[in-house]
């Protein structure tokens, strides 16, 4: 059966430091709904209220484009570990960019990862658990390394191209806000 709580209790914040990857789910007006996993040591539980994570430069760039019509953010959690456990935290995202005077507050809490493009905070409106029994068993063989050796191979001014080429609007068209961002 599913619960409710107006905010993240400890055992919620120990929950989110176990896990190896998450969802995040985004909408604009119209278009698309986007559902996207992360993972790698990128997630931050800042206080009871407030997440965290740093996004990497990829192939789309949708979270962005719908936090800049529409804020409204969703993200899940699963447990693949014996103990089941499913937990959603909806509230109102907010995209911290490079230069921006919260980017220097916030970026030393996560790894420098190379292709840091924005730090995504989650302002939590409810915490949901769920049992998650149906889910299966899987363990954890360790972090791919791909996304971050191939931003360290472009460099900041080969991803700086790339956001302007590739992450400057959704698939839907929407603008990004990446297309016009010093290099990092």
């Amino acid at each position: 059966m599913a619960k409710f709580f107006p905010a993240l209790l400890p055992e919620h914040a120990g929950f989110i430091a176990r896990q190896k990857v998450f969802f995040i789910a985004t909408q604009a007006p119209e278009g698309r709904i986007n559902l996207s996993p992360k993972g790698l040591d990128s997630l931050r539980v800042l206080d009871d209220r407030t997440v965290a994570w740093v996004d990497l430069t990829g192939s789309g760039a949708e979270t962005a484009a719908h936090l800049r019509v529409d804020p409204r953010l969703t993200l899940m959690l699963c447990s693949f570990s014996a103990d089941a456990l499913i937990l959603r935290l909806y509230g109102q995202g907010e995209s911290v960019r490079p230069g921006s005077p919260r980017w220097a507050d916030l970026a030393p809490r996560f790894p420098d990862y190379p292709g840091s493009r924005q730090i995504v905070v989650l302002h939590v409106e409810s915490v949901q658990t769920s049992c998650g029994a149906g889910l299966p068993l899987m363990g954890y063989a360790g972090e791919r390394g791909t996304l971050t050796e191939w931003a360290r191979k472009k460099g900041e001014a080969g991803i700086a191209d790339y956001r302007r080429q590739k992450n400057a609007v959704s698939i839907d068209g929407l603008p990004t806000g990446f297309g016009e961002d010093p290099p990092r």
